[in-house]
């Protein structure tokens, strides 16, 4: 394990203070020294990246700045990385982070897009990987397995679902959603329209509106939709029917 608020960075003293042209630079931050010693090594080697210090989690934000990064490579693994990444970019606008040793599980990917990190690496990853995310990131752009781009795509698509199903059930007048909510518990029209005391060509033309503006077709739609976005009522109308 590394020292916690150590930083090593053996390039920021020779840095001049005018940026040299050149590969962007990286900084490794895990609390796994091998990891981040075994990398600047791999890295090393490269000439399309330049590795310019490491650093444990708890570094200060601001040291790690003096390397003058163009990229974080962010270690995921361990519980406190997600909140390392929110205080880098408090600390450090405009820093692109790189989360390494990713899994590939939709929880993992979902918080690094809630943390600001805008490419992935997998734990099956190669410094070539490392190298491709870099240039990536830094052209604004992602690039990450086809595993990774489906979990993405579902989670967009389910969220788009809910939210465009919450919008519908907004869309309902007050009236609308009381019979929903009946429509939901499983009541019939005549039961509905003893439980509101109106007339039951009244709930039709209700249910009728409720269907159109949810888009479905069958009042079990309606009523499943309704199941989903609220909580069940408390107790129940037997007493009205």
């Amino acid at each position: 394990m590394v020292r916690t608020g150590e930083v090593h960075s053996p390039a920021a003293d020779r840095r001049e203070n005018s940026p040299q042209p050149g590969p962007p630079s990286v900084f490794i931050v895990s609390d796994t020294r091998l990891l981040c010693e075994g990398l600047m090594l791999v890295l090393a080697q490269q000439s399309a990246v330049k590795a310019v210090g490491w650093s444990g989690l708890a570094a200060s934000p601001a040291r790690v700045g003096d390397a003058k990064p163009d990229v974080l490579l962010l270690d995921i693994g361990a519980p406190s990385a997600f909140d390392a990444a929110l205080e880098f970019h408090r600390e450090l606008p405009g820093i692109r982070i790189v989360a390494i040793a990713v899994a590939e599980v939709e929880n993992d990917l979902i918080a690094c897009a809630k943390a600001g990190i805008v490419g992935f690496v997998s734990r099956e990853g190669s410094a070539e990987d490392v190298i491709a995310a870099v240039q990536s990131a830094l052209r604004g752009e992602l690039v990450c397995s086809p595993r990774m781009t489906a979990l993405l795509f579902s989670r967009i698509g389910a969220l788009s679902t809910k939210i465009g199903a919450k919008a519908e059930w907004e869309a309902l007048t007050g009236r609308e959603h009381e019979i929903a909510g009946l429509l939901g518990e499983g009541l019939s029209n005549k039961e509905i329209a003893r439980a509101l005391r109106i007339q039951s060509a009244t709930v039709k033309n209700h249910v009728h509106s409720i269907l159109g503006k949810l888009h479905v077709r069958r009042r079990g739609e309606a009523a499943a939709q309704f199941r989903k976005l609220r909580p069940p009522r408390s107790g129940s109308h037997s007493s009205h029917v």
